[in-house]
C-alpha cells in the first residue's frame, strides 16, 4: 500500500517543514513495525519548495491470517485461499489507516513542539493514492471528501488494460488538493474515510470503535451531509455501535457546541499529549464569558433555556454563589444525558437541592420560568427559523421576564477563519441562520427597546480587527420595581 503527502512553500516557511510536523527527518529513511508488517516513510523529494512524505507499507498476508482474522466456524481456521489471495497487501484500506494512525499519531493529534504554528496553520497539501478500494464508485469519493473541503480527482482503474472490454474494477487512483485545511485534520480524514470506501475493516470492529471515530471524526463528521453513511460503515455496519455514535453526533447539536473542534475531542487530544499547551476551546471561553456576565449582574437564581447535556449547568453548579439552577430543553434525550452527566442520582442532598431539569420548549409561555435572576440562551436562538423568534422573545422577555438575559449567537463574519468549514456553510447543518454582529445588534437592540431592557455586547473568543469574534454576546438587564423604588428614593 502506498500513499503520499505533498506541500509546497516558501524561502521564509520551506516546505521541508513538512517533516517537522510529521517528526520524520526528510534526510533518513524509517521503518516501523506492526502486527501485520512493516510501515517504511521515506521523501522521495524534499527541498523549500517541494517536500514529498510517502507511506509504504508492505503487509504481511500470512500474519495477517494468523492474528486470527480467518477463522472458520467455532474457530476452527479456515484454509481457503482466498485468505492468502487477496488485494489487501496492494490497496488502502483499514490497514493503512490504522499504520497512518500508529505512524503519524502526534501529527494526527497537531502536536508539532518545533513547529506549533505550522501545525494550526493551513497548508498547501497533495494527498494521492494510487490503489483505493471504492465501494461506491468515483461519485461516492466526490461525496465524502469535497464537503469536507478538498478538490478531489478520481480516476477508475481498469480490471485489465489489455482487455478493456473487462471493464473497470472497483479500485480508483485519488489525488485530494486544498490549501484550506491543516495537516491534522487531512489525517484524520484519511483515517476515518478510506475503510468507509473499502467498507470492510481487517480486524474486529469492538465498542471502542466508537471513541476512535470520535476522536478523529468528531470535529468535522457532525456537519457531513454523509454522516450516516460513514458512521455505518466505519463501525462495520454493527447497528448497536453506528446508534451510539449516532447519538453522540447528535448531542454534539443537541449540546449546541458549534466551535469548529468538538470539546469531547479536545478533551481526548489533551489527555493523550498531556504536556502538550493546547488553545482554550470556545465552547469553554463561551461558558467563561456567560459566567462572567451572571457574576457581574449579582444573578443567583439562574435559567439555562436549551441546556442540552448540561455543559453549563455543571460549571454552574462548582460557584456556590449559585444558589438554583434550572436547565430546560425540548428534547427529553438531551436532560437524561445531562442527569447522567451531573450524576444527579448520586448527588448529596445540599447540591441536589440547587439544581433542576425539566423539558419545555421555548415557543410558548412557561409559568415555571418566571421569578429568576438571569437567564442563558447560549447557542439557542440561531436553531429556530425566523419567524418563531418572536415567539421566543415573548416567552423570555415579555413573560418569564428575569432580571438579566445572556445571548450569545455565532458571528457568522468570522466563518472565514475556521479552516475545517467549507466557504458559504454555517457552522452546523441545523442552524436556520447565523447573523453578522451588525444583524445581530439591529435585532438586540429592538428586543431590549420592546421589552424595557438595557443591552451591551462583548466579544467571546479572539477579536479579530476584520471579522469580530467568533462568539458575540448579549447581556440584557432590567431594573425591579424594588430597585426602581430604591432610586427614586
Amino acid at each position: 500500500m502506498f500513499l503520499t503527502v505533498t506541500t509546497t512553500g516558501t524561502p521564509e516557511r520551506p516546505a521541508t517543514d513538512l517533516g517537522f510536523l510529521l517528526h520524520k527527518h526528510p534526510d533518513k529513511a524509517q521503518t516501523f513495525s506492526t502486527s501485520f508488517g512493516t510501515a517504511h516513510v521515506l521523501y522521495p523529494e524534499a527541498d523549500e519548495q517541494r517536500c514529498t512524505a510517502a507511506l509504504l507499507l508492505e503487509v504481511d498476508a500470512v500474519a495477517l491470517v494468523r492474528r486470527g482474522k480467518g477463522k472458520g466456524r467455532g474457530g476452527a481456521p479456515d484454509a481457503a485461499l482466498a485468505q492468502y489471495v487477496n488485494d489487501r497487501p496492494y490497496a488502502a484500506s483499514s490497514l493503512l489507516a490504522v499504520a497512518l494512525s500508529n505512524v503519524f499519531s502526534s501529527a494526527m493529534r497537531g502536536v508539532c513542539k518545533a513547529r506549533p504554528e505550522r501545525a494550526a496553520e493551513p497548508l498547501p497539501l497533495r494527498v494521492e493514492v494510487p490503489a483505493l478500494p471504492a465501494r461506491g464508485g468515483p461519485g461516492l469519493v466526490r461525496r465524502l471528501f469535497e464537503p469536507l473541503g478538498w478538490a478531489v480527482t478520481v480516476e477508475t482503474v481498469q480490471l485489465d488494460t489489455e482487455f478493456p472490454e473487462w471493464g473497470d474494477s472497483r479500485y480508483v487512483r485519488l489525488v485530494l488538493e486544498s490549501d484550506s485545511l491543516t495537516l491534522s485534520h487531512a489525517l484524520r480524514h484519511l483515517y476515518v474515510l478510506l475503510p468507509v470506501l473499502d467498507d470492510a475493516k481487517h480486524y474486529w470492529v469492538s465498542p471502542d470503535e466508537v471513541d476512535k471515530l470520535m476522536r478523529a471524526g468528531g470535529a468535522w463528521l457532525y456537519f457531513h451531509p454523509e454522516m450516516k453513511l460513514i458512521t455505518s460503515r466505519f463501525l462495520s455496519r454493527r447497528w448497536s455501535l453506528t446508534r451510539d455514535a449516532m447519538e453522540r453526533l447528535e448531542l454534539i447539536r443537541l449540546a449546541e457546541t458549534d466551535d469548529s473542534e468538538v470539546e469531547e475531542i479536545d478533551n481526548a487530544v489533551e489527555e493523550e499529549t498531556e504536556q502538550e499547551e493546547k488553545p482554550t476551546p470556545l465552547a469553554v471561553r463561551r461558558r467563561e464569558a456567560i459566567l462572567t456576565a451572571l457574576r457581574d449582574h449579582s444573578a443567583a437564581r439562574v435559567l439555562d433555556l436549551g441546556c442540552g447535556e448540561g455543559h453549563l449547568v455543571r460549571e454552574l453548579l462548582k460557584d456556590p454563589r449559585f444558589t438554583e439552577i434550572v436547565g430546560t430543553d425540548v428534547s427529553v434525550r438531551a436532560l437524561t444525558i445531562a442527569a447522567r452527566r451531573l450524576k444527579l442520582d448520586r448527588m448529596g442532598e445540599r447540591q441536589a437541592a440547587r439544581v433542576s431539569l425539566f423539558q419545555g420548549s421555548l415557543a410558548y409561555t412557561d409559568k415555571r420560568l418566571k421569578g429568576y435572576d438571569a437567564a442563558v440562551l447560549s447557542e439557542v436562538i440561531e436553531h429556530l427559523d425566523l419567524p418563531r423568534l418572536p415567539a421566543l422573545e415573548y416567552a423570555v422577555f415579555g413573560a418569564a421576564r428575569p432580571r438579566t438575559v445572556v445571548v450569545t449567537t455565532p458571528n457568522v463574519e468570522y466563518n472565514v477563519r475556521w479552516e475545517s468549514l467549507p466557504a458559504g456553510h454555517v457552522r452546523h447543518r441545523d442552524h436556520r441562520f447565523e447573523w453578522t454582529r451588525e444583524e445581530f445588534r439591529t435585532w438586540a437592540r429592538a428586543v431590549a427597546e420592546r421589552h424595557g431592557y438595557d443591552v451591551e455586547f462583548r466579544p467571546v473568543g479572539p477579536d479579530d480587527p476584520e471579522v469580530g469574534p467568533p462568539t458575540q454576546l448579549a447581556v440584557f438587564t432590567t431594573e425591579t420595581v424594588t430597585e426602581k423604588e430604591a432610586k427614586a428614593a
